[in-house]
């Protein structure tokens, strides 16, 4: 087992034995790679695992979730095949937490539900919401609370009660709330900063030890976060 520091080609290493290995993927960074020469965090991890290591040949590591390419965020991938499988089963089930942060544009107070259908479109990669079921649209769920408002900016915690693709930037849009620096869902115009939205706790049982396992970092420093 180990657990630090360790920092490798700018992913932070959270934890990592030989069933598991939890980071922290950086913003911009690809959760696999999409054939293009952009850096991604399966080919980032597989080298650092080979040269810590001295692995011979190809090594493996399961990718179990994604986040996507803006997004930062704690993330765990499964160094064997067993535990890929046993981490597909638990988030398929529902057994995993996934909690993120972001910060919206506009004042957003108290806490609530948001509850739409998500119809996404494969040859744009993007997703459209409605209040009301349409075809082929998924059911979305997620919880938000506002922590703090500043400069017409509100922090929020969330936590996903269904895993959809690009889920809290279109759902949070659709209230009317886009994240900040959101490009393709919000209004980024002229912004040069990233979305601000992290993956910031991440709790699942470990696949073989069978432990409750619960990580989580800290509120960005950079702009437009604030705490």
């Amino acid at each position: 087992m180990d657990s630090g520091l360790t920092v490798f080609e700018g992913v932070q290493i959270l934890y990592e034995d030989n069933h598991v290995i939890v980071c922290v993927k950086p913003a911009g960074v690809l959760s696999q790679g999409d054939g293009s020469d952009a850096p991604d965090m399966l080919t980032i991890l597989k080298k650092y695992i080979k040269e810590k290591y001295n692995k011979p040949g190809e090594v493996f590591l399961g990718l179990v979730h994604r986040l996507d390419r803006p997004v930062s965020g704690v993330m765990v991938f499964a160094r064997t095949s067993k535990a890929a499988a046993r981490l597909s089963e638990q988030i398929r089930a529902g057994k995993t937490v996934k909690c993120y942060r972001c910060v919206v544009n506009g004042i957003l107070e108290g806490e609530g539900k948001l509850e739409n259908y998500i119809l996404k479109d494969s040859k744009t990669n993007t997703v459209t919401v409605s209040d009301s079921p349409v075809k082929d649209a998924k059911f979305a769920a997620l919880e938000y609370k506002a922590i703090r408002s500043e400069n017409d900016m509100t922090l929020v915690s969330i936590k996903l009660g269904t895993g959809r693709s690009h889920q809290i930037r279109a759902q949070l849009a659709h209230s009317g709330h886009p994240i900040a620096g959101d490009r393709r869902y919000g209004k980024a115009e002229g912004i040069s900063y990233d979305i601000a939205l992290q993956s910031c706790r991440f709790e699942f049982e470990h696949p073989t030890k069978h432990e409750h396992m619960i990580f989580e970092i800290p509120v960005p420093t950079c702009e437009p976060w604030f705490s």
